[in-house]
């Protein structure tokens, strides 16, 4: 996708290095572009912690890499294998709820633990990390495809008059490696011509609609409206909202869907208001281990001076402000689920499907026991 009118990847094997991986900083969006370098585990370890990279499929991605350069950090001996593992378990630790990040761990471990020498170990966690990248630009690419059907069959519905599509916090292509999950098939739309607006909910408490969704939409021309997090209801109450479409950081095979904090909250304004709730997603967000994912999905819990402070432009540097009381404590969920129920179908790579165990296990048959 182009950012500055310039096409890139949220993260990339270095031009200049391949022992050093790169990355946008969305730390500093959209007031600054910023490309890190990533040298060490810890760097890669601090890049998911501190949401330097965020998003299901680019944690993914930046795990892959970060096995690749334990690889390289790895001392070139007998305590080669066991410095990986130590490597697998702290990257692992960085953030709970994305199933991306251990779904790359464990791809990397197990095609790791086929080489047969140290050179070789290395040259499979290179390949591998590269893999996992460009796996997850293609499935996106995919999830795209499959998803303008949708909006072109609005539009048509329409008599082409302009899609009015909602989403909540920044499932494009900076949470991936390329194209997105609940963006690509906007960006697919757009392409053919298709009249489209994106409504962009703010996403407090880190706005990541407000910051990163809609410097992107604005990077590719597409029309948009950033509002409070709020005011989604009230859209759809007024037949303003044709669809609401949104990313996951781990989706259970029975279609429980986690997402970021508020997406249960829009998904109840939409099963009220007749609007259309999907869900975009790879097959690697996929959690196969869950049934439940109110009881049993992991939520993460953010310090909580992301809720008493905003971050934004002033006299041209990037400042935080208080918002609250000093003293008042805050408390900060970082995602919510939303139950398969109220959920109208999941767009995956494969194609779209209903949100329930018999569908899903249906799109991917190699699945059923």
């Amino acid at each position: 996708m182009y950012a500055n009118c310039k096409n890139y990847r949220t993260i990339w094997v270095n031009r200049n290095d391949n022992k050093i991986i790169s990355v946008i900083d969305q730390r500093y969006l959209p007031h600054k572009f910023v490309i890190e370098d990533l040298r060490t585990v810890d760097d890669v370890f601090v890049a998911i912690k501190d949401m330097l990279v965020r998003g299901a499929g680019l944690i993914g991605a930046a795990a892959g890499y970060g096995m690749y350069i334990a690889a390289l950090e790895a001392p070139k001996d007998n305590n080669f294998d066991e410095f990986i593992l130590k490597s697998a378990e702290k990257l692992n630790s960085a953030r709970p709820t994305a199933v991306n990040l251990s779904w790359a761990i464990d791809k990397q471990l197990k095609a790791i633990k086929k080489g047969s020498s140290i050179e070789e170990k290395i040259k499979i966690a290179f390949d591998t990390a590269n893999e996992i990248a460009d796996s997850d630009a293609l499935s996106c690419k995919k999830i795209g495809e499959h998803g303008s059907k949708i909006i072109e069959e609005i539009s048509k519905k329409k008599n082409g008059k302009t899609v009015n599509i909602l989403t909540h916090c920044n499932a494009g292509w900076l949470a991936f490696v390329d194209y997105g999950t609940a963006l690509s098939p906007v960006y697919h739309a757009f392409s053919k011509g298709i009249d489209v607006h994106v409504w962009v909910d703010e996403t407090r408490p880190r706005n990541q609609g407000a910051r990163l969704t809609a410097w992107e939409l604005e990077q590719q021309n597409i029309p948009h409206t950033v509002i409070s997090d709020n005011v989604g209801g009230h859209l759809m109450q007024h037949g303003l909202v044709d669809l609401v479409i949104v990313g996951s950081d781990r989706t259970t095979y029975t279609g429980d869907v986690a997402n970021k904090i508020g997406t249960y909250l829009k998904a109840l304004a939409a099963f009220d208001n007749n609007v259309p709730f999907y869900v975009a997603l790879p097959s690697s967000t996929i959690d196969w281990e869950i049934e439940d994912g109110i009881n049993q999905i992991p939520i993460e819990q953010r310090g909580e001076e992301e809720v008493k402070y905003i971050q934004g432009l002033h006299e041209g540097e990037i400042k935080k402000v208080l918002l609250t009381p000093e003293k008042s404590h805050a408390t900060n969920y970082g995602f919510d689920v939303t139950p398969a129920r109220l959920v109208t179908g999941l767009i995956f790579e494969r194609g779209i499907c209903k949100a329930n165990k018999k569908s899903i296990l249906e799109m991917f048959n190699e699945r059923k026991k």
